[in-house]
């Protein structure tokens, strides 16, 4: 990556071990796509005002050359899982965008 990883929190103070789960998973996916320049993870606390507290939200801001992909607002009611969904998409969503760019390139070179 070339900008460092952003982990900002909202409602919540997050654990050195949910940090640290955070950094690994951001670093395996720029190993997966390479060409990652910058990874932004917000993570929101379920918030004081709800009765039984309320959902974890994560939202993931990938930049790569020409696109920036959103993974927005993943919810669930444990944060790893929360986090661990969010980072599921991120993966699958840097697949789908590699993919479309070789589809791309093939389509040049045919042209």
């Amino acid at each position: 990556m070339e900008l460092p990883l952003t982990i900002t929190a909202h409602d919540i103070t997050l654990p050195e071990p949910i940090e640290a789960a955070i950094r690994e998973k951001a670093s395996k996916l720029d190993k997966l796509n390479g060409r990652l320049i910058g990874c932004r993870v917000t993570v929101e606390g379920p918030g004081g005002h709800h009765r039984n507290g309320g959902p974890y939200r994560v939202r993931i801001d990938l930049s790569v050359p020409g696109s920036e992909l959103v993974i927005n607002q993943k919810e669930a009611a444990d944060l790893s899982l929360a986090i661990r969904e969010a980072f599921d998409a991120a993966r699958r969503r840097l697949e789908e965008h590699r993919d479309l760019q070789l589809e791309r390139r093939k389509e040049s070179r045919t042209a």
